[in-house]
């Protein structure tokens, strides 16, 4: 009997108040009916939506005929065409109108066979779209991770009002050479970020505060990167009338959501701040799994 083999991909493109935009964006990966998108998270707030789809894999794939490859690639084809990074605000940072792509093995599927997928993708997007395009995980050779790219890019700095993030980079000159892709950026269209790793499970967490500097100094004590919980990444972002911590959690099965909430909870009483029920922006791997075996595209 054989294995089964599953790749996701998620996909996060700076946009949400866009309607045809999203409809355009979802229509084209409908073209490639083997590929379910599986959940569909978005936030008005950040301006940003996250689409996660699900497609089978072949034991040996070939990653220029792979259906979950072409629906993607389908998507930023339509995302770059309808979106532009210069109108856009919100109070999540990005890099790029699709600014963060995401490929996880399932199931049986290895994470050799979702790195080759995203390194293919990323010379399309390259190539094709002359979007500069950036590796990590095991797409890259060196395994760079996603933070270290968004450092060098300015990502985690808000460039309106101390907490809004409009547009894209402001320089058209990439201080880090792309991957694939030109050198120099189109600011309409900023740049991709694509990667391959273990799964990640986005947990947000709200405060009842706007005090954003004081939120900030918790993300950081909250996060692996200073010294707090090891796997866990962090940072601070105007929500409406709150602050959320949202964060990355990179081993899940280690430390999960349970425990931040915990830590969140113990860090924001030494601020006297109120603490909300955080939440995740996805399903779990094993929903998505069940979820996707329930529609057998």
């Amino acid at each position: 009997m054989l294995k089964l083999m599953l790749g996701c991909c998620k996909v996060y493109i700076s946009e949400t108040r866009n309607r045809a935009a999203l409809e355009a964006i979802e229509q084209a990966a409908k073209l490639f009916p083997e590929v379910a998108i599986i959940n569909k998270f978005e936030d008005e707030a950040y301006n940003r939506v996250g689409y996660t789809l699900v497609s089978k894999l072949a034991p040996k794939p070939s990653c220029h005929s792979c259906s979950l490859r072409s629906a993607v690639l389908s998507m930023v084809k339509a995302a770059l065409e309808t979106i532009d990074l210069e109108l856009h605000c919100g109070s999540h940072p990005r890099l790029g109108v699709v600014d963060h792509i995401c490929f996880h093995p399932l199931a049986y599927a290895s994470l050799i066979q979702t790195a080759g997928i995203a390194k293919s993708l990323a010379a399309d997007i390259g190539s094709s779209m002359q979007v500069p395009t950036f590796l990590y995980g095991a797409a890259h050779e060196e395994g760079r991770t996603l933070d270290s790219i968004r450092r060098e890019l300015g990502y985690f700095k808000p460039n309106s009002g101390g907490t809004q993030w409009s547009g894209g980079p402001k320089s058209e000159c990439l201080p880090l050479k792309p991957d694939e892709g030109p050198a120099q950026m189109s600011k309409a269209k900023g740049v991709v970020v694509i990667g391959a790793t273990r799964w990640v499970d986005n947990y947000n967490i709200p405060v009842f505060s706007t005090d954003i500097a004081a939120l900030r100094r918790l993300a950081k004590r909250l996060s692996g990167r200073g010294g707090g919980l090891p796997s866990v990444q962090a940072m601070a972002l105007a929500h409406d009338d709150v602050t959320e911590v949202a964060c990355n959690l990179l081993e899940p099965s280690k430390v999960g959501g349970d425990i931040v909430q915990q830590e969140v909870e113990r860090l924001s009483r030494e601020e006297g701040m109120a603490v909300g029920k955080g939440y995740f922006t996805d399903l779990s791997q094993e929903e998505i799994v069940e979820s996707y075996l329930k529609l057998d595209p």
